[in-house]
């Protein structure tokens, strides 16, 4: 399917919304369809954004919002719960054109956490607030918040009681679903931005931050090469600072942005025993994303116009 752009500088938008076993057989019918117009929605929404000229940084920041409110994926409403069955909500987003960045971790109840970390960037002199700090920012800012319990979905509470009955000891962090949202796009002035958002992990304990608001692990975005979000356990993308390393690889060793995001995912990351996989656009639009994990959901719109929604690994 193709969609009209606003010029012939070529524009372009991919969004994820997690991966992890997601095999065909594990998601009814219903929930299929509901994941699929969900990221349907987020992709065409950013897109729409940068077809009538808007920016990369308003594009992801509106495909990510759309991501949050549907209680299909891990950030905003229908975030995984904590040890303590509470929401604690991560998200950073990065301009490549200056490389400006904000993000927050550890929020309790703002309901458009990529709002936050935009406003990190744009409106104060840090790149990273966390918990109540981040939170008194955002209502600073006049940023909308959520009573607690808007945020809580009946899956997250039978998944959490599940992976706490599953769990012996409160150090066993497995998780074969990491559902994180993200999108990362190109402007028709040639800019390149990258947004991510998250609950984290469930069952996750003692303030534990992944991937997700770490700019260089979970996010990162430069004009000079690539624009990443990234999704998976946390901990192997901050050890290996995957987004800044798929955009060091571009930049630096001239190796396309597919292979560079592949060789950083399939082999780096698999080596090292971490799960999960990134979406990645260029300065000349080429989109990537690689996965080793069973499946991931995601979308994306080329220069083209062309709408792609995949879920499955062999979806392809």
């Amino acid at each position: 399917m193709s969609l009209p752009t606003h010029a012939e500088t070529p524009v372009a938008i991919a969004i994820h919304g997690g991966a992890g076993t997601i095999e065909r057989g594990r998601l009814s019918d219903e929930q299929e369809a509901s994941i699929r117009s969900a990221l349907t929605a987020a992709a065409r929404a950013g897109h729409q954004v940068l077809a009538e000229g808007g920016s990369s940084l308003d594009a992801v920041t509106v495909a990510v919002r759309l991501l949050e409110d549907a209680p299909e994926f891990n950030a905003g409403r229908g975030a995984v719960l904590t040890f303590d069955g509470t929401v604690e909500l991560d998200a950073s987003i990065m301009d490549g054109a200056s490389l400006a960045a904000g993000a927050v971790a550890g929020m309790t109840g703002v309901r458009h956490p990529i709002e936050a970390a935009r406003r990190v960037m744009s409106e104060s002199p840090h790149v990273m607030l966390v918990g109540s700090g981040a939170d008194a920012f955002a209502r600073a800012q006049g940023l909308e918040f959520k009573d607690p319990d808007w945020f809580i979905t009946e899956f997250r509470l039978q998944q959490l009681r599940a992976v706490q009955a599953r769990q012996q000891s409160a150090t066993q962090l497995s998780e074969d679903w990491f559902s994180t949202v993200g999108a990362v796009a190109l402007d028709a002035e040639g800019n390149l931005a990258a947004a991510t958002s998250t609950g984290g992990m469930t069952n996750k304990r003692w303030g534990r931050v992944g991937d997700s608001p770490i700019i260089g692990a979970g996010t990162y975005a430069d004009n000079r090469s690539c624009a990443v979000s990234a999704t998976g356990h946390g901990e192997y993308f901050i050890r290996h600072a995957v987004a800044h390393e798929i955009c060091a690889r571009v930049r630096l060793t001239g190796v396309t942005l597919a292979d560079a995001a592949d060789a950083v995912v399939n082999q780096v990351l698999r080596e090292a025993g971490g799960d999960g996989g990134v979406i990645a656009v260029d300065p000349a639009g080429n989109i990537s994303m690689p996965f080793n994990t069973p499946g991931m959901y995601r979308a994306s719109i080329d220069v083209d116009g062309h709408l792609r929604v995949a879920i499955y690994g062999d979806d392809d």
